[in-house]
């Protein structure tokens, strides 16, 4: 029965019938009988077994039964095959338990490099994090690497869009984030656990491909060989959807950052994940956002009811108990999964254990717990998955028991330590204890009761050792040895250990352990032309650089040093990152008995030791301690002779300094030569106690040329004050106090304005005698309403300028307060400027007081009337008086002013302009200075409301005119409201009423005529709706409510012109923007002025130098500027032809010549003198002169006045299509309109028109449509112009134009991105770098802008170096660091000595600074240089003009006799 439902269920399940597991001979007698048996007689009679489908007719629990005995049957019978089989000795060996009688010990093997297969999953810590790569530390003393590129699938997306140039300029529109690459030491930390596949594998000493470089780490070399991948779609291939139930764990990749957490990359097919902010960093805050691309390690908490989103979560809390129970197959488990074990073995290698109840799994002895526990046969223990064994079946895994793994953490020794820092390479162990041998691998000892070391064969002996014993031989087990630290095997928590007695002996294992200042004995390894490289010990090497050979300059090195020769030197610097040591081998530094300087916390003031110059120039050394630790001596501390530095001093030589002073915020030491002197009586001045704002007196002790030099008391500081200054602190001119003025006397009221550490001396300025007030005396307590105080700017906020007066007491200072005229003041001091002030207010409750710098609260008595008065309090406002105010804010319903302290004012929208504008924000900015009118006060609310609109305060309801009250013949005003194909239809300016002019009653747009035969449809096509026109009623019907109008010229016949005056409303007190004050930026700078600098500086840089780039296309110099146009009053509308049209501005070319329009100037004068002969002629020839006058009358009018209407722009551009002026001034009439659209229409029109071969017009239209865009466009609109300008035009002049635009409109971040998409497009061009730097210095970022001489360098052609090197150091002249411009021009003109144009750059730019001392040492440099009698007297004839400009006659003589000297010794030697 058994058998027979063994086959019906197999026949259920296989759908064929298998064979009952018999006897051999009963199988062949059973299978001889059935051979004559057809086989459907079989079917027939068990057909009731086999119904249609492969179904069955037993139960499930009868189908399950007949499954179990089945599978009891077959394993008796396997297992009773293989007890025959069997010894009798193993049988005697087996383990006594019965579970493991029927089953053989699983072998524990060890993981090595053949092991590591493509595709296999395995669990490993981050042990190190290179630029382009991180190593891995994996199981069994592995190492493995990956790349950049397989950490996620994401990250590799930002990487290729930041290489990727065009991606970057197309794609313009992507966040920050996704631009800004992290590094990945901000993804990754050391001790990491990490998921990993393999994806390759290396023989060793193949090509590096891995993006490691060259490295000297025996552990990132060994890395080469595997190369593994961290992506979450081959980590996580095999895992299905069943298999994300909770508490499962795996790695994920950030795909996205939404609103309220993270959306992750699972790799799982159909399904994402979410990670929470509040799961991610807890609900105290957000902390800091994980990066896109990040890979991070989650747990599933629960899955969507759809089953697509998965809720994850990275607490470690969490990660570290997250287990799995079940799974749907062998693959879905992971490396690094917690899984319940059982215990089926124990072995000498290691473990036996079952885990998630199927699957065998093994643990060796290195992830065993440690101390290991009694672990026994059916013990159920917690393990993590560590890899599968690839090829096994039925599959088997590997785990590990040990504790850090199963935390998650590294290994740490006993004192909590990690292990490089408790153990680091090199450490010397005097006993450790040998606890396994494994005869081919190596010995297994143990360092501490809960460490252990690894020792691999090839490190026991130096000797060759091919097989360990462990029962024999010196390194059997329980032996002890001296071992020395050689690695770190993080995974493993082991140590990497060398017995071997070279190693012992050597004195170092790694630069690390070499102290700086120690000195060495090593062996002359190789000697090169650039470097001599020492043998210190064992394989760690240093470098002698030539300048420390010796104290002198050697010039046959190689006769002192010989290969293999021995060699005494000092270490000079240590880099254990690089594994690089820098030796000296100078006398002096190797018997020095001063104190060793090596790091910056050792510099103290006062210290005497030995230094070595590295950089010599006319203004001071710089000089070089241990360990890269640098100085700077002044000139004046080198030399107590005044001897130049670069003819006593050269770069090597050794000198003997003292330290005077130490800038810890800037990491700057100055150093003293002459003080370092044993002659020198050490008397350094200490002028940290004298503050900027301080109120000092001091003594006069020398007088010079311009400044005087005082004496502080008590404390003896060096202070300098200007003649200029003390006159006007004495109320005195300069000469009455050069004569009356001696050494020995006393000055007091002064205030410390500037400190000069380096130098040891302040600066001071005085007050007048009427305001004398001691900042040291300044208190809550005493300060009173009135009082003059002193103070220094330290930032801006809103309610102005906020002044540090003292340490517990600040200022404020409105803007309101800073001047009795706002056109005269300057409402927006500089940061870190020194002003003196009134006190207004006093708020003692936070030590603040409110200040004041009008003229009228420093002396009230005799002050002026002011022009903008003090507003205190809101009584002070009444309606309908005109005021003026600062912008506070610009918002979307109107503005704020600001007319006091606390006091502000709104405008509404409606209260702007006397009419329509549709983009009126762009008019306006914040800190403009603006006049209105008060319209209301509310006292009670505190609210005031203000206009700059004309006219009545009381807003009286417009004109509303009627059809009634028009008649026949009367002429009137309008505007084109709609043209039509059978005429125009005109609205009469104040009302709303339209007629039609039909096209029988259209002029001609030249003729003239009232020709009814002319061809009237060109006429319509000159107007433009919006033109304004005069018209001629016609006819009007009351009872159609029809006005039929008329535009002929017979209409207007001897009528004139209505201009209507502007008297009403003079420019001066037009409300509004007050357009005769510029708006000042908040460092007290006018904005206006930078624009016109840097094209003179930039002139200035072309005219001393070679040009830009020698092949590159030459940049236009031309800049079109959209500026906000001016309010509109509504008077100047009706005025026609005295409109002030607001041009487009373009730098480099000059539309108006000495403020002459350039129509006034062709010639086309209107001619008067035809009215004069009116009188003379007879009447039938008045009316034929008078048709003709008529004529022209309106052609000369037309010519002479500047285009006012659309007809009128029309007409001008059919003669003369190809002017970029007129389509720009037509496109500035349209903005004054507020017809955005139609500006941008007639600049497409414009570029369509102009001729192709006018490259320079077109240009021109092409960056007015850039300002017009930057002004009124959006980042959308102005980057689709401009792909299409750099597409029409030479790419290079749009991309520097445009990032000009964004420079003057003060959008510096905008401008600093087209930079640098420029240099990256045109990295081959100097004049781009050049202008990049100009931008950094003028925004005052002046690291970033010398940052780009090197960026520059690398990308230029060697032939533009040394060009591009002089602009920088033009530039630094211009706006940076004058001693920095001075030290790159030293050092092009030392390897240069012969580039006469950079000699001349160079004195031009010491002759803006107007140093001649220093001007006549070039000169005599240069001059000392071998030349042509020709270039000589150039240099002669320069050197003349400039002394003859800032020197004096005496130096001019001497020019002379030098160039009579040069003339004669030329000869001479001729």
């Amino acid at each position: 029965m058994a058998g027979h439902k063994r086959r019906l269920d197999d026949g259920a399940s296989v759908q064929k019938s298998k064979k009952t597991k018999l006897s051999s001979d009963q199988s062949e007698k059973k299978a001889h009988k059935r051979d004559p048996v057809p086989s459907t007689s079989a079917m027939t009679l068990e057909e009731i077994d086999f119904p249609r489908g492969g179904g069955t007719t037993l139960t499930p629990l009868e189908v399950k039964t007949i499954r179990a005995e089945a599978v009891k049957e077959a394993d008796q019978e396997l297992f009773a095959v293989i007890k025959r089989k069997q010894r009798k000795s193993d049988v005697k060996g087996k383990a006594t338990e019965p579970g493991i009688e029927k089953k053989d010990a699983l072998r524990v093997e060890h993981l090595n490099y053949k092991r590591l297969i493509p595709g296999m999953r395995v669990l490993g810590q981050v042990m190190s994090i290179q630029p382009l790569a991180i190593v891995v530390s994996l199981p069994n003393q592995l190492f493995g690497h990956v790349p950049i590129t397989q950490i996620t699938s994401q990250f590799t997306e930002r990487l290729e869009s930041t290489n990727d140039v065009e991606d970057v300029e197309l794609d313009d529109d992507k966040s920050d984030s996704s631009t800004q690459v992290p590094d990945l030491t901000d993804l990754f930390h050391v001790g990491q656990y990490v998921r990993a596949v393999v994806i390759n594998t290396h023989t060793p000493g193949t090509t590096d491909v891995t993006g490691l470089g060259r490295v000297r780490d025996d552990a990132v070399k060994a890395s080469r060989r595997v190369e593994l991948s961290l992506l979450p779609e081959k980590v996580n291939t095999a895992v299905r959807k069943l298999d994300l139930k909770v508490g499962h764990s795996l790695s994920a990749a950030v795909k996205s950052i939404e609103d309220h957490g993270y959306l992750l990359e699972l790799g799982v097919f159909g399904i994402s994940g979410f990670l929470s902010f509040k799961e991610a960093h807890g609900s105290g805050s957000e902390g800091s956002r994980l990066q896109v691309g990040a890979l991070i390690h989650v747990s599933v908490i629960k899955m969507s009811s759809n089953g697509r989103i998965c809720t994850l979560t990275n607490d470690p809390d969490v990660l570290v108990s997250s287990s799995i129970s079940e799974v749907t197959n062998f693959s879905s488990v992971l490396p690094g999964s917690l899984v319940q074990s059982l215990v089926t073995a124990v072995v000498p290698d290691g473990l036996n254990l079952q885990i998630l109840g199927f699957f065998d799994a093994t643990a060796d002895e290195f992830h065993l717990p440690n101390p290991p526990k009694s672990l026994k046969v059916g013990q159920k223990v917690k393990a993590r998955v560590l890899y599968d064994l690839p090829g096994t079946t039925p599959p088997r895994f590997v785990v590990t028991l040990a504790e850090h793994h199963i935390k998650l953490q590294p290994k740490c020794a006993s004192e909590g330590q990690l292990l490089y820092a408790a153990f680091p390479v090199g450490a010397v162990l005097d006993s450790v204890k040998v606890r396994r041998v494994e005869a081919e691998r190596g010995l297994v000892v143990e360092i501490q009761s809960d460490q252990e070391g690894f020792v691999h064969i090839s490190h026991v002996s130096d000797e060759h050792v091919s097989t360990l014993s462990p029962s024999s031989g010196p390194w059997r087990v329980n032996s002890f040895h001296k071992a020395r630290v050689i690695g770190h095997h993080p995974f493993d928590g082991i140590l990497q250990l060398s017995l071997r007695s070279s190693i012992l002996e050597q004195r170092f294992l790694q630069a690390g352990q070499v102290q700086v200042g120690e000195i060495l004995k090593g062996m002359v390894k190789q000697l090169t032309d650039s470097a001599l490289f020492v043998s210190i010990s064992g394989n760690v090497d240093g470098v002698i650089w030539p300048v420390h050979y010796a104290d002198i300059t050697l010039k046959h090195p190689s006769k002192k040093f010989k290969v293999g020769g021995n060699i005494k030197c000092r270490v000079l610097t240590v880099d254990p990152e690089r594994n690089r040591i820098v030796l000296t081998a100078k006398k002096t530094l190797l018997n020095t008995t001063f104190p060793i300087l090596a790091s910056f916390s050792d510099a103290t003031v006062g210290l005497l030791t030995h230094a070595v110059i590295f950089r010599v120039t006319d203004k001071y050394l710089m000089v070089e301690f241990f360990n890269n630790v640098k100085a700077v001596v002044p000139a004046r501390e080198a030399s107590e002779t005044g001897a130049k530095l670069t003819d006593v001093y050269a770069p090597g030589k050794v000198i003997k300094v003292r330290i005077i002073s130490v800038h810890p915020e800037a990491q700057r030491i100055v150093a003293s030569i002459r003080q370092a002197a044993s002659s020198f009586t050490l008397g350094v001045t200490d002028i940290s106690g004298v503050l900027i704002g301080d109120i000092v007196e001091g003594a006069v002790t020398q007088l010079h040329k311009l400044n005087v030099v005082l004496s502080l008391k008590p404390s003896d500081v060096r202070a300098l004050i200007s003649f200029s200054g003390l006159a006007r602190h004495w109320n005195t001119t300069v000469p009455e106090l050069k004569t009356s003025l001696k050494p020995g006397a006393s000055i007091a009221s002064l205030v410390v304005v500037s400190r000069n550490p380096e130098k040891s001396f302040v600066v001071v300025n005085g007050f007048s005698k009427s305001d004398r007030q001691k900042k040291a005396t300044l208190s809550m307590d005493n300060v009173t309403v009135g009082q003059i105080v002193g103070g220094r700017v330290t930032k801006y906020a809103r309610y102005g300028a906020h002044i540090k007066l003292t340490t517990r007491i600040s200022g404020s200072l409105h803007p309101t307060d800073t001047s009795d005229d706002y056109e005269t003041g300057n409402p927006f001091p500089a940061v870190d400027s020194v002003l003196r002030a009134a006190v207004v207010g006093i708020d003692k409750a936070s030590n603040h007081l409110f200040l004041s710098t009008r003229a009228s609260r420093f002396s009230p008595n005799d002050a002026k009337q002011p022009v903008d008065r003090e507003v205190n309090s809101i009584d002070d406002l009444k309606v309908g008086d005109t005021v003026r105010g600062f912008i506070k804010s610009v918002a979307e319903h109107g503005l704020f002013v600001m007319l006091g302290r606390g006091i502000d004012a709104r405008v509404q929208i409606r209260e702007l302009f006397d009419e329509y504008i549709k983009d009126w924000k762009g008019r306006f900015v914040v800190n403009q200075l603006v006049r209105g009118r008060i319209l209301n006060v509310d006292t009670a609310n505190k609210k005031v409301e203000m206009t700059f609109r004309s006219g009545d305060l009381t807003r009286a309801p417009p004109n509303s005119m009627t059809l009634s009250d028009l008649r026949e013949g009367q002429k009137v005003v309008g505007r084109v409201k709609r043209i039509e194909q059978y005429g125009i239809f005109i609205e009469i300016e104040g009302s709303k009423i339209s007629g039609l002019c039909h096209k029988s009653q259209a002029s001609y747009q030249f003729a003239l005529s009232d020709n009814k035969d002319a061809d009237v449809t060109i006429a319509l096509r000159t107007f433009r709706e919006g033109d304004r026109v005069k018209a001629f009623i016609i006819s009007r019907d009351l009872e159609k409510k029809q006005l039929s109008l008329g535009l002929k010229p017979s209409y207007f016949a001897g009528d004139e012109d209505e201009v209507e005056s502007d008297a009403e409303h003079p420019q001066d007190n037009k409300l509004g923007v007050a357009n005769d004050v510029k708006t000042r930026s908040l460092d007290g700078s006018d904005p206006d002025e930078h624009p016109d600098d840097s094209d003179s500086e930039e002139e200035e840089l072309l005219t001393v130098g070679d040009e830009y780039d020698d092949n590159d296309v030459d940049d236009i110099d031309m800049q079109v500027d959209l500026a906000p146009p001016d309010p509109i009053d509504s008077p100047k509308l009706q005025g026609g032809q005295d409109t002030d049209v607001p041009s487009l501005k373009v730098d480099g070319f000059q539309w108006f010549v000495d403020d002459t329009r350039p129509y006034e100037e062709s010639g086309f004068q209107s001619d008067s003198s035809d009215q004069s002969d009116s009188e003379e002629i007879s009447v039938e020839k008045k009316k034929r002169k008078r048709r003709k006058e008529i004529e022209m009358d309106i052609t000369a009018d037309m010519q002479t006045k500047l285009p006012d209407s659309n007809a009128d722009f029309e007409r001008t551009l059919l003669g003369s299509p190809n002017s970029s002026y007129l389509w720009i001034q037509y496109m500035s009439f349209q903005l004054q309109l507020s017809e955005i659209d139609k500006a941008r229409a007639i600049g497409k029109r414009a570029i369509q028109t102009i001729h192709f071969r006018e490259e320079q017009e077109r240009l021109n239209v092409w960056i007015a449509l850039l300002n017009l865009e930057n002004v009124y466009g959006t980042d959308a609109t102005i980057e689709a112009v401009f792909k299409d300008a750099a597409r029409h035009n030479d790419s290079k002049t749009i991309h520097l134009r445009l990032a000009a635009i964004f420079d003057e409109s003060q959008k510096y971040e905008k401008a600093e991105e087209q930079y640098k998409r420029t240099c990256k497009k045109f990295g081959q061009s100097s004049k781009v770098w050049t202008l990049f730097c100009e931008h950094h210095l003028r925004r005052q970022q002046v690291e970033d802008a010398r940052k780009l001489l090197s960026r520059a360098l690398q990308s230029l052609e060697k032939r533009k170096h040394l060009k591009t090197i002089s602009k920088f150091a033009q530039l630094e002249y211009k706006l940076g660091d004058t001693e920095r411009g001075r030290t790159i021009f030293e050092g092009i003109v030392d390897s240069h000595p012969k580039r006469w144009d950079i000699w001349s750059i160079y004195m031009d730019m010491e002759a803006r600074k107007g140093d001649i001392q220093h001007l006549r040492n070039l000169f005599n440099h240069v001059l000392a240089i071998k030349m042509t009698s020709h270039k000589a007297k150039t240099f002669f004839k320069k050197w003349l003009d400039l002394e003859r400009k800032l020197g004096d006659e005496e130096g001019a003589m001497v020019v002379k006799q030098k160039a009579i000297e040069w003339t004669q010794l030329a000869a001479e030697v001729a």
